[in-house]
């Protein structure tokens, strides 16, 4: 019997998740072009790579992109070359655009909100230019599942991100392929991988609601270790009853 190595035994089951999650939701399809936002964090960086070995198989085809976007009144750096050769190793053609927000007090908006918002616009645009017709976003379980917690506690909603989100408005669709994977196995495929991070971290970055939701799913998990799928199942009811047409699933800030 082959043995594999502990990181081939991790992107393995990695692999297995990834590819369940877009046969369950429906992400891929035939003749899709797809932009993977690559930011230059871990997830961003595992999503670009399993993306570019799905690509590679027969069934579905598909094309992949990635795009990195430079906010430029913002102080944080990432090292493009190192995302330019990341990507192209990967066989995978990579492309930046700079864009950057206004930012008043008054305004009422976090810069977090206006960053991920501007973002977001300039990564449509240039979906549109080099004919994509959907985005691919990292966000995994955790990340669906805090977003679930917060929307509960702050707007009184039960409405989490969606695995598959067609926003007419844009005329573009989001896929989130990494949903049933968790955070703790993206990291450890960075550490083994060796995966750089960004040369400059955001000057924003604090303490938030989101890492206060990290923490209530670790308490979570503390009291019943199958606590994060038992609330995936929420999930799936919950998207079971909705619409994923139009509106957003953006995370709270």
């Amino acid at each position: 019997m082959a043995k594999y190595s502990e990181d081939e035994v991790l992107w393995r089951h990695i692999l297995a998740r990834f590819n369940k999650g877009i046969s369950q939701y429906g992400l891929i399809e035939d003749g899709d072009r797809i932009m993977v936002a690559l930011s230059g964090g871990k997830d961003s960086m595992a999503l670009l790579s399993l993306l570019a070995e799905k690509s590679r198989i027969f069934k579905p085809r598909f094309s992949v992109v990635a795009v990195h976007v430079v906010m430029t009144n913002v102080g944080y750096k990432s090292d493009l070359d190192y995302l330019r050769a990341f990507s192209e190793d990967l066989g995978v053609p990579f492309f930046h655009v700079e864009t950057s927000y206004d930012y008043s007090e008054q305004s009422g908006k976090p810069h977090c909100f206006l960053c991920s918002w501007s973002r977001r616009k300039a990564l449509f645009a240039k979906a549109k230019e080099m004919g994509c017709n959907k985005i691919a976003l990292g966000h995994h379980m955790d990340d669906i599942l805090e977003t679930l917690l917060m929307n509960m506690l702050f707007a009184g909603s039960p409405s989490p991100m969606a695995p598959l989100l067609k926003m007419k408005k844009f005329d573009m669709t989001l896929i989130r392929p990494m949903c049933l994977i968790r955070e703790r196995e993206l990291a450890a495929l960075a550490e083994n991988r060796r995966f750089r991070e960004q040369t400059v971290k955001c000057p924003h970055e604090r303490a938030t609601n989101r890492t206060k939701m990290k923490n209530i799913l670790a308490e979570m998990e503390s009291i019943n270790p199958e606590a994060c799928y038992s609330l995936w199942r929420c999930v799936d009811k919950i998207l079971s009853t909705v619409s994923a047409d139009d509106g957003d699933g953006d995370k709270i800030f």
